[in-house]
């Protein structure tokens, strides 16, 4: 079952890609498999899977340990505490949700002690929802200006998630902004500043969000299910 939601949804990508004149190579599937038991990460694995996603620490270390063994790519996409830092540059390849200055300051730091440059990823709040992390889009250039001068840390883009809707054209907009943001940014030419990555759109909005640029798009449910 996981095996034939993975290839529909691989599908999916190419299809939104194509129809708007993209390479669907240039789009990267993160199978986010927060909450997922680690035989049934396994099935998407066997299927493909070369990128998940995980959105808490302690989970994310029990499952790296039960599949260290497996030839995958490991991201961080949910709310990440400063004190948990010293896990996250261990386990993951990419942190996508970076809002802050004191916690690109701690992965800057905790990276630094294992000689490691760690790619990250600057989350906005594009529509300044009190419910959801991320840094104002007012604020964003501030905080990327102050963590390109941390050396052990690597700007590699954007990330968001727009309010829920259930149309996904209503997400367009935001999808939208985070584009030209990552636009306005590259025309700044920081140093230790790349914005190759846009991360955006989820099982029910990632073709608009292709449609817009996304490069990485957070897939859960679409692959492996509603979450009890």
């Amino acid at each position: 079952m996981v095996k034939e939601r993975l290839q529909r949804v691989r599908d999916q990508i190419r299809s939104a890609a194509e129809g708007c004149g993209r390479d669907p190579g240039k789009i990267q599937l993160v199978a986010v498999s927060k909450t997922v038991p680690a035989d049934r990460v396994q099935q998407a694995i066997e299927a493909g899977a070369s990128v998940l996603g995980e959105n808490y620490i302690q989970e994310a270390r029990e499952k790296h340990h039960l599949l260290s063994h497996q030839p995958i790519s490991w991201h961080f996409i949910g709310h990440l505490q400063s004190n948990k830092a010293k896990y996250a540059v261990k386990i993951f390849e990419l942190i996508h949700s970076v809002d802050r200055l004191k916690l690109a300051r701690e992965l800057d730091k905790q990276a630094g002690k294992i000689d490691k440059v760690q790619p990250v990823l600057i989350q906005v709040n594009i529509a300044e929802e009190e419910t959801k992390s991320g840094i104002r889009a007012a604020d964003l250039m501030a905080l990327i200006r102050e963590a390109a001068g941390l050396k052990h840390l690597s700007i590699r883009g954007l990330m968001t998630m727009p309010p829920y809707f259930d149309d996904p054209e209503a997400a367009r907009p935001f999808f939208s902004a985070l584009r030209q943001l990552r636009d306005r940014i590259q025309e700044e030419q920081i140093p230790n500043v790349g914005m190759t990555e846009l991360s955006m759109g989820m099982t029910g909005d990632f073709s608009t969000a292709i449609e817009e640029g996304a490069t990485l798009v957070r897939i859960g449910t679409a692959i492996f299910g509603e979450r009890s």
